[in-house]
């Protein structure tokens, strides 16, 4: 059931948390009286220009390499038609229904900007399609960041032409003049300049950027409660992550997890147990003391690729644009390089979160570097394996985490003879960061599987509030210490745990965070 409360388009630049409400949660929109004003303001400008002899870029040209051929009036609505058909050149697998309707809603936001000049019937079809959830069929290759997103861009364009494929809201695959007709949506018939507004923009990769980043800080946080089941059950310190010492480097993402680790210690008996003189270790590994320093890395990296995303989601990107003195101006405000690199940059700490978390896991499973623990957690060593082979697989992920943070942003690939000399393969980077983040949720689950475990082959010693709570929540999808059983479903399960973010909201309850 869709809520109730529509997200207004077109007042103010959409906010991450409304770009999620609409793409993952299915909220419906609604396009306000001031931007249907000033869409068909836009338009009265664009109608001027199609009635000029004098060619117009976009309005009475073609497009790319062949923007100095004029067409003539009575063959613009092919023109229209014939970009958004050859444009439609995705490839490969259905790309996620999230990312589709994302892409979609930015889209429409640029669209209600009145800055690219379409009828008011074209913010009303993309409107009605995201309320009535008919979502079109995007490929997975098809874009190489410049220009805007043109290849899924056209995919949706072509589905609100009644062509093409999509899903239904009951996920049915079906031809697109289907499930229009069924929502009495009426197939739009494009006239000069709205192919080109339709698919110039960013909205793909920004789209995806702005569902990884409300992934990521529910993952951060998750990242911070891992570590603190290792350290506790690895009979670390907590020493090392105290405030006046994380005031002599003041870095804000350090500081954040290193409050979240004192939080979620601070009260545990396990780490009590062993303060004092007694403990003759000087210092943890670096995988247990440097945790805030390398979550906190990841924090910080968020939060510039926050600010860029917000400036992204406050601009129109289109060509040409029509401005607000009436001029209708080429610009290169559709190449995506800003998103890009920061795509790139989530993706590189991403991988530095997973391959420390590994680290950390890994020492719990050996007994040289445990502290006490059996070899591998196993129950019977020698007969039993424990979790030896959970760590094979969190380190094949961190491998593959490792070829994912090889920036697509550095890379650029010539197109549309020659014109489009320079691109910035954001739709690429934004692909794999996805990929990257469901890593990092498994790297992660496999880490609290192994601490849930730890801390339980310590008994009689009391993990902490939030440590226990969250160890106590994975024995609800996963058992605990005992003879070898079929692994595989628990880490499904503990995945899931994780990604709906069930474990960091546990352990926040927990730890008063």
């Amino acid at each position: 059931m869709q809520p109730s409360a529509p997200v207004i388009i077109g007042d103010a630049p959409l906010s991450p948390a409304e770009v999620v409400a609409v793409a993952r949660h299915l909220a419906p929109v609604e396009i306000s009286a001031a931007a249907r004003a000033r869409v068909a303001s836009a338009r009265s400008v664009i109608d001027g220009m199609a009635a000029d002899p004098n060619p117009h870029y976009g309005v009475s040209t073609g497009f790319g390499a062949l923007a100095t051929t004029f067409i003539a009036p009575e063959r613009r609505r092919q023109l229209q038609l014939s970009l958004i058909r050859s444009h439609a050149a995705g490839t490969g697998a259905e790309v996620e229904d999230e990312v589709v309707r994302a892409l979609q809603l930015l889209r429409l936001q640029t669209l209600a900007s009145g800055h690219t000049g379409v009828r008011p019937v074209v913010v009303d079809t993309y409107a009605a399609m995201l309320n009535a959830r008919v979502t079109p069929v995007v490929r997975e290759y098809g874009s190489l960041g410049c220009s805007g997103d043109l290849a899924p861009l056209a995919h949706v364009a072509l589905a609100a032409m009644g062509e093409g494929d999509v899903r239904g809201a009951d996920g049915r695959l079906m031809p697109a003049a289907d499930a229009l007709a069924g929502a009495g949506i009426a197939p739009l018939t494009l006239v000069e300049k709205e192919g080109l507004a339709l698919i110039n923009g960013t909205d793909g990769m920004l789209g995806m950027l702005v569902l990884a980043l409300h992934d990521l800080e529910t993952l951060l946080t998750t990242a911070d409660l891992a570590a603190a089941m290792s350290i506790e059950s690895q009979l670390g310190t907590d020493a090392v992550f105290a405030a006046d010492l994380m005031a002599l480097r003041p870095q804000m993402g350090q500081g954040v997890s290193a409050a979240h680790l004192r939080a979620f210690l601070g009260d545990s008996p396990m780490v009590h147990s062993h303060k004092g003189p007694e403990d003759g270790r000087v210092q943890d590994a670096y995988s247990l003391r440097c945790s805030p320093q390398v979550h906190g890395a990841a924090r910080d990296t968020m939060a510039h690729a926050a600010t860029i995303a917000q400036r992204e989601l406050a601009s129109v990107i289109d060509n040409p644009v029509v401005t607000s003195d009436g001029r209708i101006e080429s610009n290169g405000n559709f190449h995506g390089a800003p998103v890009a690199a920061v795509l790139d940059f989530l993706a590189i700490s991403v991988a530095d979160v997973a391959s420390v978390s590994e680290r950390r896991t890994d020492r719990a499973l050996d007994p040289a570097r445990s502290h006490g623990l059996p070899p591998f957690l196993a129950h019977e060593v020698g007969v039993d394996s424990g979790l030896m082979i959970a760590q094979y697989a969190a380190a094949g992920i961190v491998s593959e985490l490792k070829r994912l943070a090889v920036p697509s942003s550095v890379d650029s690939i010539p197109s549309s003879a020659m014109q489009e000399d320079h691109v910035s393969m954001g739709w690429s980077g934004a692909r794999k960061l996805r990929r990257a983040i469901d890593g990092l949720a498994r790297v992660l689950a496999i880490e609290i599987i192994t601490g849930a475990r730890a801390l339980d082959l310590r008994a009689p010693l009391e993990a902490g509030p939030a440590t226990g709570a969250v160890r106590d929540l994975v024995r609800t999808v996963a058992a605990g210490p005992g003879p070898d059983h079929f692994l595989s479903p628990d880490m499904e399960a503990v995945t899931e745990l994780v990604r709906s973010g069930a474990v960091s909201r546990t352990a926040k309850e927990h730890a008063n965070v």
